[in-house]
């Protein structure tokens, strides 16, 4: 097939396109706007293969969209395409409601443009793929309770806010338009690549530096990981095997508190790091737990039971697996760490971007 990605600079969009050039024949359009999360240098393996391509473009503009697939003349979309840090949705919320909610309009309609020029079998074939957060779902107050595509949407922060807006777009065009559209909400994602304002890079990068290791709260926030390479599997299995109008969820079977989060990764610290940095005893003492956020849900948990009922997909990486996997990453890539922290990945510095104040 050919497949347009937007988004495919990102974490889970330049680990989609790895995979789909390293594991598939299907060729790839890259389309992205390379906001500071945009990273090109994620996909320096697969850059030069002739099966991908990329171009640097806003999904708000919707005649360069429209241009753009008359041209490569895409056979699925997988939109990726987001703002996605939910602090820096609090400080600014923007950015989030223009790119999120307004660029998913603008990319609806240049590709409903675009399906209404194909014949019936082509149309039929067709596939818009929109890739969202549990996050819409909002809090799970139980200890048992698990999100599931027909949970009502509840979110709590402009960012998941923006993305139930979105999900609730992409679905209002097929009811109307016919748009042969299928969703899926995936829970928090982590592994190689990963930019470093997300928890687990920054707790790893911050130790490596000395520097505190700040947790929110009482750190006791539950989250579900899914290893980003189990994501991409699962996405694939969708646009090409799930069926049209559903929504998926896609979790890791992976709940774990923020402070256990962060304990793990210092444990694995001090036995696959070089050095301590000056000064350090061990890792764990550079926990420091800082003033919550505001809305901070308390626990989320997918319940991933369609997916891999529907579609035969399971997580293949535990967290003890993927997080030794992430740890050993960021451990031999420090030098791609370092580009991305001084700025020099975009061509210059980031002058007001702090990482050590930036947490997931």
């Amino acid at each position: 097939m050919r497949i347009l990605i937007t988004g495919g600079a990102g974490f889970i969009g330049s680990a989609l396109i790895r995979h789909l050039i390293q594991h598939t024949e299907h060729e790839v359009l890259n389309l992205d706007k390379l906001t500071y999360a945009g990273n090109l240098e994620s996909l320096t393996s697969i850059a030069s293969n002739s099966r991908y391509e990329f171009v640097q473009a806003d999904i708000v503009d919707q005649a360069t969209v429209s241009a753009v697939l008359k041209r490569f003349e895409p056979q699925a979309i997988m939109h990726l395409a987001a703002e996605s840090h939910v602090d820096r949705s609090i400080d600014g919320p923007s950015d989030f409601i223009q790119t999120n909610i307004v660029g998913t309009y603008s990319l609806l309609e240049a590709t409903r443009a675009y399906w209404q020029t194909l014949d019936e079998p082509a149309k039929r074939a067709f596939r818009f793929h929109h890739i969202s957060t549990d996050e819409v779902y909002g809090d799970l107050h139980g200890v048992d309770d698990l999100f599931t595509e027909t949970t009502p949407y509840a979110p709590s922060s402009p960012y998941s806010a923006s993305k139930a807006a979105s999900d609730h777009l992409v679905r209002a065009w097929q009811r109307t338009y016919g748009l042969p559209v299928l969703l899926t909400n995936c829970s928090n994602n982590y592994g190689p690549f990963h930019f470093p304002e997300k928890l687990i890079p920054l707790v790893i990068l911050n130790a490596l530096a000395g520097k505190p290791l700040p947790v929110y709260g009482d750190g006791l926030q539950v989250r579900d990981w899914l290893f980003v390479e189990d994501h991409a599997r699962a996405l694939l299995k969708v646009v090409t095997e799930g069926v049209v109008g559903e929504t998926y969820n896609i979790g890791g079977h992976n709940e774990q508190k923020n402070i256990d989060v962060v304990r793990g990764i210092c444990a694995l610290l001090e036995e696959l790091a070089p050095q301590r940095p000056a000064g350090v005893t061990q890792f764990a003492d550079l926990i420091t737990f800082v003033k919550d956020r505001p809305g901070h849900d308390q626990r989320y948990a997918i319940d991933a039971s369609k997916i891999e009922r529907e579609l035969g997909w399971a997580p293949e990486e535990t967290f003890e697996t993927g997080l030794r996997k992430t740890v050993q990453w960021y451990l031999n890539n420090l030098e791609w760490c370092r580009r991305v922290q001084d700025g020099s990945y975009q061509g210059e510095r980031l002058g007001n971007t702090d990482f050590k104040d930036l947490i997931a």
